[in-house]
């Protein structure tokens, strides 16, 4: 169904009428692929709690929450280090061609509903996609402050330029 690291597919015609709750824990090897993926030093202690439930017929709402352990390079010093990450997950999904956008006057600040495909959804992607955009893109040690190199004008590309200018 899907060529993610992670994937734990569903029917949705197949979720009890009052829905059911889900624990995923990716294994080792894929955490290190979703680490390698998501451009990171390590993925560690995934555990995702979610609530699948039926939906207007053949939709779906998956709610819950995704924590996990990230191993990054802090972009002040360098270093690495361990920072949790906790999202929240909330979507609908629709079979494919059957949502209709409602008629505002003003932009929607609604997400529009996730699709199901061949009438499946599939958990596993869902948390992956929770967990990478969980990732602090400029991560920052806590406690890393930048301090900005002193500046030297005589080192300046523009003093270079003026000196230039001056000799002609």
């Amino acid at each position: 169904m899907t060529d993610l690291p992670y994937s734990h597919p569903f029917s949705v015609l197949d979720l009890p009428p009052g829905g059911f709750d889900l624990t995923l824990t990716p294994d080792a090897a894929t955490c290190a692929a979703i680490a390698r993926l998501a451009g990171v030093i390590a993925v560690e202690d995934v555990k995702a709690t979610l609530h699948l439930a039926p939906e207007g017929g053949a939709g779906a709402h998956v709610t819950g929450r995704v924590t996990a352990t990230i191993r990054q390079t802090c972009g002040v010093t360098l270093e690495p280090f361990d920072a949790p990450l906790s999202e929240e997950i909330d979507v609908h999904f629709v079979p494919p061609g059957t949502y209709k956008p409602p008629v505002a006057e003003e932009e929607n600040e609604i997400d529009p509903p996730d699709e199901t495909v061949d009438g499946h959804i599939d958990a596993g992607a869902l948390v992956y996609e929770f967990l990478i955009l969980g990732i602090d893109p400029y991560p920052r040690k806590p406690g890393a402050v930048f301090e900005p190199p002193a500046e030297d004008a005589a080192a300046s590309p523009f003093a270079a330029l003026s000196r230039l200018k001056g000799s002609e």
